[in-house]
């Protein structure tokens, strides 16, 4: 009787320990033991949101990328606006203006020029994003000759996407004799010395500003499809958590609930095991 009773008793105790732990941790699984389905599904869940996660990251490092690309385009494209502006002004006034008026317009342009140099060498985290993957600080020296490569910048975004987050500078800015430096170059030089060139370089430039501006475009395409991705990862990492809960958390009322009955019950089978055998020997001998 008192082996089958302290075993009855221990059971109880057990099962009031458990519960307190589980009110202590707020969590109905701490160890595979408690629940081997749950602690699967637990697993995978925070497997899953580790690599949400990390898409989330990739996502916010493509958009730093991506941002400081659109900011210089943006610059660019205005620069290239006004230096189309200062071409139809020298087209305007012709070999009849004056080579002062001229000359002024041709600083402009090579001020232009320079300016959008240093757009082309645009920084994040101190490496150029219109360079691919160059180890250089540059994508253009000062005479706007590339110094980058044809590589790519990837980031991975999802299971299934990965996006370009650089932008090629011959994308951007043309190639060879081509380049919008170079264009701008030949404009300066034939405002000083052959203003009926400009014909040919307005049609030049117009050539570069549509470039340009596909450029901008594309980039502000991948922007979103990086944000709507990562926004779409931090939902699902929402949701997962919330699965996870379903899994892990405890039922708060219903835990305290169930642990006032355990220790009540527990108080009822101590207080019944002190009665159960009262009478001895002695009782009898009387």
């Amino acid at each position: 009787m008192a082996t089958s009773t302290l075993s009855n008793l221990q059971v109880n105790l057990a099962r009031n320990q458990q519960l307190q732990d589980q009110l202590s941790s707020g969590k109905l699984v701490t160890k595979a033991s408690d629940s081997p389905g749950g602690a699967v599904i637990a697993m995978q869940h925070r497997s899953d949101m580790a690599a949400l996660n990390q898409y989330s990251r990739n996502a916010d490092d493509g958009m730093g990328w991506l941002s400081m690309a659109d900011t210089a385009l943006t610059s660019a494209s205005t620069q290239i606006t006004r230096a189309r502006e200062l071409v139809l002004t020298g087209l305007s006034s012709g070999s009849a203006g004056s080579a002062e008026a001229r000359e002024a317009i041709a600083l402009e342009v090579d001020n232009l020029r320079q300016s959008l140099i240093g757009l082309a060498n645009t920084t994040y985290l101190d490496r150029p994003v219109f360079g691919g993957t160059t180890a250089g600080s540059l994508a253009y020296d000062n005479n706007g000759v590339y110094q980058g490569d044809d590589g790519q910048v990837n980031r991975t975004i999802s299971a299934n996407a990965t996006v370009r987050v650089d932008t090629g500078g011959d994308q951007v800015f043309g190639s060879g004799p081509n380049t919008v430096f170079a264009i701008l170059g030949r404009i300066s030089d034939n405002l000083r010395n052959n203003p009926s060139g400009l014909q040919a370089d307005l049609a030049d430039i117009d050539t570069a500003q549509k470039r340009l501006q596909a450029a901008l475009s594309g980039v502000g395409s991948r922007y979103n499809q990086v944000s709507q991705m990562q926004q779409t990862a931090e939902n699902r990492v929402l949701d997962l958590r919330a699965q996870l809960s379903d899994v892990e958390d405890i039922d708060l009322p219903k835990t305290i609930t169930e642990l006032s009955l355990q220790q009540a019950a527990y108080q009822a089978a101590l207080a019944a095991t002190a009665r159960v055998v009262q009478p001895s020997l002695v009782d009898f001998l009387r």
